[in-house]
């Protein structure tokens, strides 16, 4: 029997610390990505700075970063890498397909 494995689909969001300067988003983006690097980048998004509805961790403003991403799986230890980081405010990871 030949089964086909169709890949998955996730979508994360990131809210990444608005005080931050370009160059050290760039490079907290390019963290991410490897330590996502066995996924493939279906679409990258990256839809500015934003006002936040309360603040969160004292900052009043984020910076909001929408990914797709395509693969089995999602490394174990990524959600934890990202709670690690303090100039990540907010992360969602959601299971698409």
């Amino acid at each position: 029997m030949i089964r086909l494995w169709a890949m998955r689909l996730y979508e994360l969001i990131l809210i990444v610390n608005a005080s931050l300067t370009e160059p050290l988003r760039k490079k907290i983006i390019t963290s991410i990505k490897a330590l996502l690097k066995d996924l493939k980048f279906v679409k990258e998004n990256e839809m500015g700075q934003k006002t936040l509805a309360y603040k969160i961790k004292r900052e009043a403003n984020g910076f909001y970063f929408d990914f797709t991403l395509e693969g089995e799986n999602i490394p174990a230890n990524f959600e934890k890498k990202l709670l690690e980081n303090d100039n990540i405010l907010r992360h969602l990871l959601l299971r698409v397909k």
